[in-house]
């Protein structure tokens, strides 16, 4: 019987071997735990006492020609023959890197999960299956992953149920007219732009918060980072092009930011420098951003 190795990362990679080992544990060859230090969790902690538990073979090598699954894996797999990649999209949409963090800060209603084999071309092999759930906002990117590792988990059941039965894994071309790239994201890409909108802002603090790094700016030139915030009803501002930023009121503790269409209230921020809050500010005339 053809077994599974699985190449596992994150939420998405412990959810979906729980999926795995539930149903037949011995259908499982070797498992590789990916790590990643940019994130707070990366459950390669909890993954290695899951193998450790149901005496499964991780972090070795297989001999045999088996099946590969990754999930939530980010570096490259050489071997390619037999392998299925399950991608954060529904392909061929969001081709590419952090779909996730892409998607809510674009404001999409609809996230999936796509199972594809691969090729030489990242997220360009014929589709095998796809799920989606929609959402509604505001919603942070920890509770996304929570939901979309629960599709992940379906489709690996799906896909190690067909393995065990014999059956042909079946595979349609991807339409290269629909397709879009989502594109990396370095330390850049965590500042605030303060001259977007409120709402778009507020995704944005949603989308790169826990697990990330969180999203980066400046407080009368200090740098924080803002943990919560949300929309406040705006107000008719003069000159506000040149006031983007600051300041406008300030209700018990929380300030009132002029962004360039709507304002925000900031509830939950630190400085970078010594973890310590934000709030209160020290002075009313106070500026975010550069």
């Amino acid at each position: 019987m053809l077994k599974i190795d699985l190449f596992l990362l994150g939420e998405k990679g412990y959810q979906s071997l729980i999926a795995i080992i539930e149903f037949d544990k011995n259908i499982i060859g070797n498992v590789q735990i990916g790590k990643d230090k940019n994130v707070k969790n990366d459950f390669s902690k909890e993954i290695e006492k899951i193998c450790i538990d149901n005496k499964i073979q991780y972090n070795g090598f297989s001999e045999e020609e088996n099946y590969k699954l990754a999930i939530g894996w980010r570096w490259l797999i050489k071997d390619s023959k037999n392998l299925i990649v399950l991608h954060d999209s529904l392909l061929p949409k969001y081709r590419g890197f952090t779909p996730l963090v892409n998607g809510l800060i674009n404001g999409e209603k609809i996230f999936g999960v796509t199972a594809l084999f691969a090729n030489s071309e990242y997220d360009k092999g014929e589709i095998i299956t796809r799920k989606y759930l929609e959402i509604e906002y505001p919603k942070k990117i920890n509770e996304l992953i929570s939901e979309i590792s629960q599709l992940y988990a379906e489709i690996s059941l799906e896909i190690a149920q067909k393995i065990k039965k014999g059956q042909q894994l079946k595979s349609i071309v991807q339409n290269e007219e629909e397709a879009t790239y989502s594109i990396w994201r370095d330390e850049k890409d965590y500042n605030i732009n303060w001259d977007e909108s409120a709402d778009k802002i507020k995704r944005f603090i949603d989308a790169v918060g826990n697990p990330y790094l969180g999203a980066i700016t400046y407080l009368n030139g200090e740098k924080i980072r803002l943990d919560e915030v949300e929309e406040y009803p705006d107000v008719k501002i003069e000159d506000r092009e040149n006031n983007i930023g600051k300041v406008i009121f300030i209700l018990e503790k929380y300030p009132i930011i002029i962004c360039k269409k709507g304002l925000l209230k900031i509830k939950k921020g630190i400085f970078l420098q010594n973890d310590e809050s934000i709030l209160p500010l020290k002075k009313f005339r106070s500026r975010f951003g550069k």
